[in-house]
C-alpha cells in the first residue's frame, strides 16, 4: 500500500515547466507617432523663427498633447520625441510671446510719447 501512495506521489507533468516557445522572424518594432515628430520639429522651429515661432509653439504644444493620448492608446513609439517637443514649443512661446509683449509696449510708449514739443511740430 505504501508503495502506491509513492507513486500518485511523482505523477506529474513536466510540459508546463517550460517557457513558450519565441516566434519565428524577427522581432516586431512598433512604429514611431507621426503627431510625436510633427511636435518635435515645430517645437525646435519655434525656437529658431522669430515671430513666428510664437504660433509654431502654440502647435507644437497641441501636437506633443495629442500625440502623449494617442501613445497610451496604440501603444506606440515616440513619447521622448512629444515630450520634447512639448518643452520646445513651451520655450518658443514663452521667448517670442515675450518678445511680442516688448514690440506692443514700444510701440504704445512711442504713440504717447507726445510729439507736440519737438522741433518737427511746426511743420
Amino acid at each position: 500500500m505504501d508503495q502506491n501512495r509513492s507513486d500518485q506521489q511523482y505523477q506529474y507533468s513536466t510540459m508546463n515547466n517550460y517557457p513558450p516557445p519565441y516566434p519565428p522572424g524577427p522581432p516586431v518594432v512598433q512604429k514611431t507617432n507621426g503627431k510625436s515628430i510633427a511636435a518635435l520639429i515645430l517645437g525646435i522651429l519655434s525656437i529658431l523663427i522669430p515671430y513666428v515661432g510664437f504660433l509654431l509653439g502654440i502647435m507644437a504644444i497641441i501636437f506633443a498633447s495629442l500625440s502623449l493620448k494617442e501613445l497610451k492608446r496604440k501603444y506606440e513609439q515616440g513619447k521622448g520625441l512629444a515630450i520634447a517637443g512639448l518643452v520646445c514649443g513651451i520655450i518658443g512661446t514663452i521667448i517670442y510671446g515675450f518678445i511680442i509683449f516688448l514690440v506692443v509696449i514700444g510701440i504704445f510708449i512711442y504713440a504717447g510719447a507726445g510729439w507736440e514739443n519737438s522741433i518737427y511740430s511746426n511743420f
